[in-house]
């Protein structure tokens, strides 16, 4: 048993014995069905704090041939699966956290102290095997391999910290990428190679050094989707055990979209949530806002405007294909938004190629990065939301209009109104403010059409519903209209309490009062209806 090769099982153990422990053992399932495969060569890429260290050290308490690990998995799903028994600590493992070389080595000798490292421990364990001159890693396993027949489980983590941390360096990044690739590709003594980062493989040009590889990334988890973070099942489970919320819960940290899971949620602050009994910034407390603003402040053709569209709740359309998998290369203010989406600060649809800031907490973080320079004209519309939403639920019309005038005035440098979809998106930016109390909806689908903006109350607000519907150089009598003609309040059949019917309308041949609005009262039937805030 070593550091590196067939590492004991502490962290795993460490794991099952938290408060708080979800059961992501299905996941050895997969990997025992990739071993001496075609498939063997994995990169897993998720944004930090999404449980990639935890399970490499699941994977290594279960493979490593240095660990007794049965009682660990009693009771686990894995436990359950016809292969649990083949491969319980059956394999060599090579376990590498580059973060750790990184750290401790000499700035141009990463992978001489890697080899370095692993080798002492390799000559502990095959000392007779290893006579002669042996010039590096590989060469030592394969004269190990041809002795012996043992094959080696490859993990490792923070695979692209050379990428995101030396980033000026590209002869540093390519010597690295050239060492992986001559270290893992056709080499007999790999069993499974399974890396995890936040980037997928690096490019250069149009091949990769890595491109054995396969990808499992935010854009695409692949059969890893279940493992990429907590699912909606299993974060009920833990509201019932902790008699916290759901729907607040879901309001701050669900978003994450992936094929197959709509509702992913960030494990760490699920797990912050629940422990603390309180609903905050758990994720990204860990990171200055200072790395978001970097992004977003770049001078890409669109990007503010989309970024503000998101902030208002859209879905924007991105070309992810293009993106170079560092953080240096942009050519585009696609690849800014692609590297959000492995980063963690927006979500993806993959289906629908579109990109979205995901929950009320990377909100947050975007308001936050805003706030500090060159962002004044939508700070100024978020601050005035609150005074908004006070109007709306009074029911005073033409102080929402005016509300509405003075956020179109801000942002029209940014965002111009050219049809519902757009004026959408500066209703919902200028409702900002109810994020705290509502879950917005945009587009949602009722009766016979679509309502454009739902504004769905949190169980602890006490607040009226809104259900707002969007003209464009018509009236806001006519979006009323709509919305009780096509039945729009259908969608919120399963709520008791009172909605609010706000009609907006832009009437771009009106300078000086652009927008109108109605506000009508309904309440549901069988509900007493509550006094207006």
């Amino acid at each position: 048993m070593g550091f590196y090769l067939n590492p004991d099982n502490k962290g795993f153990w460490e794991s099952i014995r938290s408060r708080i422990y979800v059961d992501k053992t299905g996941l050895i399932a997969h990997t025992n069905e990739l071993l001496n495969t075609a498939e063997k060569f994995v990169c897993v890429s998720r944004p930090r704090r999404f449980g990639k260290s935890m399970a490499l050290e699941m994977l290594a308490a279960y493979y490593s041939r240095g660990c007794s690990s049965r009682e660990l998995f009693q009771g686990l799903q894995i436990q359950g699966e016809q292969s649990f028994e083949e491969h319980l600590n059956q394999h060599n493992v090579i376990y590498l956290n580059m973060q750790q070389f990184l750290i401790e080595a000499s700035p141009e000798g990463v992978t001489e102290y890697l080899e370095q490292e692993v080798l002492r421990e390799l000559y502990q364990e095959y000392d007779g095997l290893l006579q002669g001159d042996i010039s590096g890693l590989a060469l030592a396993l394969r004269r190990i391999y041809a002795a012996t027949g043992q094959q080696f489980i490859f993990l490792m983590d923070e695979w692209d910290c050379v990428m995101r941390e030396r980033q000026e360096s590209a002869e540093m990044q390519k010597q690295y990428l050239d060492f992986l690739r001559n270290l893992l590709k056709d080499q007999p003594f790999v069993a499974l190679a399974y890396m995890t980062g936040i980037l997928p493989v690096k490019k250069y040009g149009q091949h990769s050094a890595l491109n054995m590889f396969w990808e499992y990334s935010m854009t695409d988890q692949g059969i890893f989707e279940e493992y990429t973070g907590f699912t909606e099942q299993e974060v009920r489970k833990l509201c019932r055990q902790f008699d916290m919320d759901f729907d607040e819960t879901s309001n701050w940290y669900d978003g994450y979209q992936l094929k197959k899971f709509q509702h992913v949620y960030n494990p760490r602050s699920v797990v912050g949530a629940m422990r603390f009994r309180d609903f905050s910034n758990y994720w990204t407390s860990t990171e200055t806002y200072t790395a978001l603003k970097v992004y977003i402040d770049m001078d890409f053709d669109g990007l503010r405007s989309d970024i503000v569209q998101m902030i208002g709740g859209a879905h924007i359309r991105v070309n992810t294909r293009s993106f170079q998998n560092d953080m240096r290369t942009f050519e585009t203010k696609d690849d800014v938004l692609t590297l959000l989406i492995h980063l963690g600060y927006l979500g993806y649809d993959s289906v629908r190629k579109e990109a979205f800031i995901p929950n009320r907490e990377i909100m947050e973080e975007f308001e936050n990065a805003m706030s500090v320079g060159g962002w004044s004209e939508v700070m100024r519309v978020l601050q005035a939301s609150e005074h908004l939403l006070e109007a709306t639920l009074r029911g005073d019309e033409t102080a929402v209009a005016a509300g509405l005038d003075l956020a179109h005035t801000e942002v029209a440098s940014i965002l111009t109104y050219n049809d519902e979809n757009s004026l959408s998106c500066a209703i919902s930016l200028a409702y900002y403010s109810a994020r705290k109390d509502y879950r917005i909806i945009r587009e949602l689908p009722s009766g016979h059409g679509f309502a454009d903006v739902v504004f769905l109350p949190l169980p602890s607000s006490g607040k009226p519903a809104l259900v707002i519907e969007l003209k464009y150089d018509q009236s806001a009598a006519t979006a009323i209209s709509q919305i009780k003609d096509r039945h729009y309040t259908q969608v919120l059949e399963d709520y008791c309490g009172e909605i609010l019917l706000v009609g907006v309308n832009y009437n771009r041949n009106d300078k000086n009062k652009p927008h109108s609005c109605l506000i009508e009262h309904l309440t549901l039937p069988g509900t007493p209806p509550p006094g207006l805030q």
